[in-house]
């Protein structure tokens, strides 16, 4: 099967791109007609699957192996992933790392380590990335519904770097709009994923502060991802999929 959907003839990078939301979003963009790179960092089966699903809808792929903690690896994908399928034409920042716990227990590691991935690593995606696209480019980034409400203790530094990235999308959306290269984010409540699965033990109390009660599933945000790679007239935005997590 070969279709060509809104996104026909289009290349784009999914960080983190080996399950969940990563997996999730790949799929529906490649559906829409985008050959797809994904990057990973412990789980090549898991990415080389994706590609091989993404090939069975008639689109390329790739997987590559980068750590976004790695400076040099977080900014290297883009280009890997330029040369490997001709050009780029939409970034997802998906790859994060999560860390919950009291404000006294978090080490100066956990800050370096948190912030590498989740802030650091996204800015030098999205930096080069604006280099390689041409006009018209789109780059669209994973944040959280805890951007916009923390529930409860535990969350600051989790909160604190992915708040971050609301501030470097509309900066990004001002810097690039000239060249027509849009930048939203997307902020997922609840997401029934491998790590945090809608029947866990916390599931219950997560799903209750959701005006759904419920949890979301990884193509419900992707389904958003891709409307916006797909938008011309959408950028600076921040998009809550969140089932009424922030209301």
């Amino acid at each position: 099967m070969n279709v060509q959907g809104t996104l026909g003839g289009k290349v784009a990078l999914v960080t983190g791109g080996s399950r969940g939301i990563g997996a999730a979003t790949a799929l529906r963009l490649a559906r829409e007609g985008a050959d797809v790179a994904v990057t990973y960092v412990r789980d090549k089966e898991a990415a080389e699957e994706v590609v091989r699903r993404v090939e069975a809808l008639g689109r390329r792929a790739v997987a590559l192996r980068a750590d976004s903690a790695d400076p040099r690896e977080a900014a290297g994908a883009v280009g890997r992933a330029a040369e490997a399928l001709g050009r780029l034409d939409v970034l997802v920042n998906n790859a994060g790392v999560g860390l919950l716990g009291p404000l006294d227990g978090i080490t100066l590691a956990d800050v370096d380590h948190v912030l590498s991935v989740n802030v650091r690593g996204v800015f030098l995606a999205s930096q080069a990335a604006a280099a390689r696209m041409s006009d018209g480019g789109r780059i669209i980034t994973i944040g959280t519904c805890m951007t916009q409400r923390v529930p409860g203790p535990g969350g600051t530094l989790y909160a604190m770097s992915k708040a971050a990235l609301t501030g470097l999308t509309k900066a990004l959306a001002r810097e690039l709009g000239p060249r027509g290269i849009t930048a939203n984010i997307v902020h997922p409540g609840p997401i029934d994923t491998a790590m945090n699965p809608a029947d866990g033990p916390y599931a219950p109390s997560q799903a209750a502060l959701t005006a759904l009660g419920r949890f979301g599933t990884p193509d419900e945000v992707a389904a958003t991802v891709t409307h916006l790679a797909g938008a011309a007239y959408v950028t600076g935005a921040e998009y809550a999929v969140d089932g009424g997590h922030a209301a």
